[in-house]
């Protein structure tokens, strides 16, 4: 039995925690590549496409890498959450819920906006590494890659077994067909299942697969609606906390 923790949440972060994309600070350093940016997006997450094949066609698109300088001015311009997502992880970490973002977002974006404390201290961070600020010293969290979306339900387990934790103590959190290995290998384990803003190619994914989820939080996208930021940044995350409370039994 964990005595450190009573639980673990493993979510994305883009247009599930964030309403901003994982590749937006490249549209925001390089706008003139928006529009391609948004269908590499699009295929990413429609599981048209891999993400390795993503990041390579990204590389291919942009003149040079973002600096931290690049970073720093996006955030200061562009950053946000939904309606009180810090809160929230504040209230996890309070909770002794171990709170891991397990995202396909660049992880020089996680390093700026932990280092300047735009969100609590977050525990573990699992992300792409194509953008990484190796100056960037932040030894009180844990570091995982990556590369292919497959990488996160391994990189969830490894952090349930670094910490004593199993699968029932486990909330996987997720918007969209980019998450759904990790739905799939939840589901399989017996971990608990929350869709953020679902998105059409999650419930697509998880139809196929007849993955049942235990939540649908947030605005339903799987008929295909159009996405209404103003409606989105309404919801307060903070109601999860009940849902939280009943699954894990806390």
């Amino acid at each position: 039995m964990n005595l450190e923790f009573k639980g673990i949440i493993s979510t994305d972060w883009s247009e599930c925690l964030s309403p901003n994309g994982p590749f937006d600070p490249i549209s925001f350093c390089f706008p003139e590549l928006e529009k391609e940016l948004k269908h590499i997006f699009f295929q990413y997450t429609s599981n048209q496409v891999d993400l390795s094949s993503a990041i390579r066609r990204i590389q291919d698109l942009i003149p040079h890498k973002i600096t931290e300088e690049m970073m720093d001015e996006y955030l200061k311009s562009e950053f946000k959450t939904y309606r009180n997502v810090p809160q929230f992880i504040e209230w996890c970490l309070q909770n002794r819920i171990l709170f891991m973002i397990n995202s396909t977002g660049f992880k020089g974006y996680f390093q700026i906006i932990l280092e300047s404390s735009l969100i609590p201290h977050v525990q573990v961070i699992s992300c792409n590494p194509f953008i990484d600020f190796s100056s960037k010293n932040l030894p009180n969290t844990i570091w995982l890659d990556i590369k292919e979306i497959h990488d996160k339900p391994t990189n969830t387990k490894t952090i349930l077994k670094r910490f004593g934790l199993s699968p029932k103590d486990l909330i996987i959190m997720g918007d969209s067909g980019g998450d759904g290995p990790h739905f799939e290998w939840g589901w399989k384990a017996g971990a608990y299942l929350i869709s953020i803003m679902k998105k059409r190619s999650l419930e697509r994914y998880c139809k196929e697969r007849n993955i049942e989820l235990d939540v649908e939080f947030g605005i339903d996208y799987s008929s295909g609606e159009v996405r209404s930021l103003k409606r989105e940044m309404e919801i307060d995350f903070m109601d999860l906390r009940d849902h939280i409370r009943s699954l894990l039994g806390l």
